[in-house]
């Protein structure tokens, strides 16, 4: 089997529709297939009525990518399965989307005060209906040709944790978005947790804490963990007892890595299923 338990569409900042995502996760031979956009589980009803429509063998698991931050420094964390309706998950997810308007309006006058003429209306557009972030503003700036590539927006020198374009948003504290996804009926996984060139991560310590916490499982198999750190992490998920997990990230075209660049074990895949109790994966044929 081929599981990819992390993916973006357009509900967040991915270029793919839902049902486009869907589509082409069929199309790259994958069995399963994890819908995690940021903050939000608006795309989950077109992908479901995607699959229905599909008539292949491919499996949808609902999710989210939850903002974080602990210490001053951001993480994300990977919600699977959970009760789309539980109200106190649900309304985080809501503070979260509705501050990211508010910061993604302060990268856009840090921008311009730098010299960048990148405009609101422009950002809006490419966010579409989805939930406004980062790559949005980074997509801007290559349209103006300031940056090559979405990628290279992620410096220090523009949109990076403490760039000089950077701004905060509100962001969950980890322990409890453990507690929320869990109590919603959902597994918790901390996304690639080592991606030392996203910025500064959370000191290993942290994952201990989150562990004894009832975090279930880390994203060890990630495009920004190198050999050395896939090895040391899957080393420290056995002994935390942890599920390691691996997926592509996949962005569409505002990212260079692929659907299924990264996959997870079945035996994983399966753990993860029958620990949530808020939902079920839904299944195309």
């Amino acid at each position: 089997m081929r599981i990819d338990l992390h993916t973006h569409s357009t509900a967040s900042d991915g270029s793919d529709t839902p049902a486009l995502l869907v589509r082409n996760a069929a199309a790259a031979g994958l069995d399963v297939v994890a819908l995690t956009d940021h903050d939000t589980v608006g795309g989950h009803a077109e992908a479901a009525a995607a699959l229905r429509d599909l008539g292949a063998p491919l499996t949808l698991v609902t999710g989210a990518e939850l903002s974080c931050r602990i210490g001053g420094v951001s993480m994300h964390m990977l919600a699977y399965l959970f009760d789309p309706d539980e109200p106190e998950l649900r309304r985080e997810r809501e503070l979260v989307r509705d501050d990211r308007v508010r910061r993604a309006r302060v990268m856009v006058d840090k921008l311009r005060a730098l010299g960048v003429p990148v405009t609101w209306e422009r950002v809006e557009e490419l966010a579409g209906d989805g939930a406004v972030g980062r790559p949005h503003v980074a997509s801007a700036m290559v349209e103006l040709g300031v940056v090559p590539d979405v990628a290279s927006a992620f410096t220090p020198q523009w949109l990076a944790n403490g760039g000089r374009a950077y701004a905060e948003k509100h962001e969950l504290d980890p322990f409890e978005a453990v507690r929320l996804v869990e109590q919603a009926g959902g597994v918790s996984v901390f996304a690639h947790p080592a991606a030392v060139k996203r910025g500064e991560v959370v000191p290993e310590s942290v994952l201990v804490e989150l562990a004894a916490a009832g975090l279930d499982g880390i994203e060890v198999d990630h495009a920004d963990h190198d050999a050395d750190t896939r090895a040391r992490l899957r080393d420290l998920a056995s002994g935390l007892g942890l599920l390691a997990t691996g997926s592509s990230d996949y962005h569409g075209t505002r990212k260079t890595v692929l659907l299924g660049e990264n996959t997870t074990a079945p035996e994983v895949y399966e753990e993860i299923v029958s620990r949530a109790t808020g939902a079920v994966p839904l299944t195309g044929r």
